[in-house]
This record gives structure tokens, C-alpha cells and sequence, in this order.
């Protein structure tokens, strides 16, 4: 049995007045650009297939126009496919009825917007309570509810605070709630993070982490913050022109960049805080005086390497003793890349 719970499937999107017409000459290798110049269509979503795991967060990122915004959007309807499918939980939500697509905005996926999206004439509390109001929760209980997440999220004492009163965390930090509170089983999260100061967007990053630790949901999280992805994706996904890239894990993103588009993306990362262990290590178990867990990140492997004076140590998960590590394994891993030859050019 499959476990993703979102499959995106030959997902097509192309804006202009006939754009099914066009979708032929897309599959048979017309660009973005050339598509545009030919024929007037944008081409906003390439064939795209992602198979999305169940309570893991799943990361699409993407430059500007690369078609990521307009990808979660498909995932709800907000934007109507030129050709594909969605299958949420093995149902097509393309083939939706207006009340079945109703009943899935409701109750199954809710949405956290770059722009807040608050209503202003609202209290903190109102505004979290709403998509319960559309639930028919009762009164009282979606109060209760309510005020769960409000705690969560870290605004006790502004329950009666309106939006304006608050700082752009702050209002974040309603959305989020306003999102959790409906408890949808996916969580829609578009460019969520981008519009805040670094600092408040770390502390939103760890917010997000530390409800994901309890609940875990399956999420879509957009952005085009590369350490943002890395930081909080179980899976990452590299859209380009609308089409599909690379996608795996942050450990194979890094490792493995599939091309210099990629590649250039990850160039300025600091690899030592982003790589872990077991990306590195062996197989082999051995047993040696020096320990560090295949989870620790390789920064703070080569911290206690360096601190045994060792140049392997044993790699552990759970307390068994499954590889081994190299100091030069790990030396290598995090030696910053060559720069492709497009970077080189522009030098």
C-alpha cells in the first residue's frame, strides 16, 4: 500500500485562450519561452509528478515564475489544471463536485497565505475561530478550540487584539493557528514565512517544527529560501519553468545536484550544518573508541572528532553500532563545490 498522500500526476497548467491545444506542443519539447513567442500561452505548470508521504513536510521551491505558487494552488482548486490529476487519499480532486470541493477546503486541506490574509474587522480569536464558524463547530467548543492553538502558537493575553494591533509574526502566527485550528489533515503553506524579518522567520521555522513534532501533518511548504527548505523539508522539490527538476531528500539535493541549476542553488549552503552523518558513513560497524550518531549533523561530528583527536569514529542509531565514519569522508562532503560553468561566466 502506497504511503504518499498527495500523488500529482502529468499535472499541466498553461494560461491563454486555447491552452489544451497547446499541451501537444509542450510534450513535444516547447519551452516556456519559445511557447510564448509562437503561440501568446504562458506556460505555467510542465508535466509535474510528485508523490507526497503522508505527515512529512514536503518542500517545493523554485526563482521567481517558476511555477511553485501556482502548483499548491492546483492542490485546492484555487487554480483549475489545463490537464492532470490530484489524488488525495486515492481521490481525484479535480473530479470534484462543487460540494465535494467545498466539503475538502473545509475539512481536509487548509491554507497559510504569504499575506496573512486576516480579516481586519476581526479579533485574534475571531480570526482563528473562522474556518470553524464554516464547520458549524458550535460556539463554544470552537472557542475552546480556539484558544488551544492561540497557545500553541505563542499568543496568549492577544486573544482580543485586532491585526493592525499586531506585529507581521505576530499576524503570522494567527494565520498558522486559524490553519491548525480547522484540523485539516494537510496543510497548504504558500511562500508562509517570506514576508518576515530573518529572525521572526527563524522563530516561525521553529514554531512550525515543534507543532510538526506533535501533530504531524502532511505539508506543502512553499518557498525560495533554499536554507528555509533544507531546514524544515523532509523532501524537497526543485521546480524550474514549471517543470520538475530534481527532487529527494535535503541529503540527496545537496550531494547529488543533478544539474548546474541546481548546483547553483546550493553553492553559498554551509554543507557542515545541513549534512548529516549518515549521508557519509559506511555501512561497515566497527567498533572504536570514538562515537557519534548517523542523526548528528557533520559539523558537530567533526567537533568530536576533533575533541578525541580521531580520524574515525563508530556510527550509532538507537545505540547499536551501525557504520563507521571518516574524518576525510566528512572533510570532502562539506569542501564547498566547484562552481558550474554558468557561475564561472558570469565571474
Amino acid at each position: 500500500m502506497s504511503d504518499s498522500k498527495v500523488s500529482i500526476k502529468n499535472l499541466f497548467k498553461i494560461f491563454g485562450g486555447n491552452p489544451k491545444k497547446m499541451v501537444a506542443h509542450v510534450e513535444n519539447g516547447m519551452g516556456k519561452q519559445e511557447l510564448l513567442e509562437k503561440h501568446r500561452h504562458v506556460l505555467g505548470l510542465n508535466d509535474v509528478n510528485i508523490e507526497i508521504k503522508e505527515r512529512h513536510v514536503q518542500v517545493i521551491m523554485g526563482l521567481s515564475g517558476s511555477g511553485k505558487s501556482t502548483l499548491i494552488r492546483h492542490v485546492n482548486r484555487l487554480i483549475e489544471p489545463t490537464e492532470g490529476e490530484i489524488l488525495v487519499d486515492g481521490e481525484n480532486v479535480l473530479g470534484m463536485a462543487d460540494e465535494q470541493l467545498r466539503d475538502f477546503r473545509r475539512f481536509k486541506a487548509s491554507m497559510v497565505f504569504q499575506k496573512f490574509a486576516l480579516l481586519p474587522h476581526r479579533s485574534v480569536v475571531d480570526n482563528v475561530m473562522y474556518g470553524l464558524n464554516i464547520q458549524k463547530v458550535a460556539k463554544d467548543q470552537a472557542r475552546d478550540r480556539a484558544q488551544r492553538w492561540i497557545d500553541a502558537v505563542g499568543l496568549s493575553g492577544f486573544e482580543s487584539h485586532y491585526p493592525a494591533q499586531l506585529s507581521g509574526g505576530m499576524q503570522q502566527r494567527v494565520g498558522l493557528a486559524r490553519a491548525l485550528a480547522t484540523d485539516a489533515e494537510i496543510l497548504l503553506m504558500d511562500e508562509a514565512f517570506s514576508a518576515l524579518d530573518p529572525l521572526i522567520r527563524t522563530d516561525m521555522q521553529n514554531v512550525l517544527l515543534e507543532l510538526q513534532d506533535e501533530l504531524h501533518k502532511t505539508i506543502i511548504f512553499i518557498t525560495h529560501d533554499l536554507d528555509e527548505a533544507l531546514r524544515i523539508g523532509d523532501s524537497i522539490v526543485i521546480l524550474r519553468d514549471g517543470a520538475v527538476v530534481q527532487q529527494g531528500t535535503p541529503q540527496e539535493i545537496i550531494l547529488k545536484p543533478v544539474d548546474d541549476y541546481v548546483s547553483d542553488f546550493i553553492q553559498e549552503i554551509n554543507r557542515a550544518r545541513v549534512l548529516l552523518v549518515d549521508s557519509v558513513s559506511t555501512s561497515t560497524p566497527k567498533e572504536l573508541s570514538c562515537q557519534v550518531e548517523s542523526s548528528a549533523k557533520i559539523e558537530e561530528a567533526l567537533q568530536i572528532l576533533n575533541n578525541a583527536k580521531a580520524t574515525e569514529a563508530a556510527v550509532s542509531m538507537n545505540g547499536a553500532i551501525t557504520g563507521s565514519v571518516t574524518l576525510e569522508a566528512m572533510i570532502e562532503a562539506v569542501a564547498k563545490p566547484e562552481p558550474s560553468k554558468k557561475e564561472k561566466a558570469y565571474r
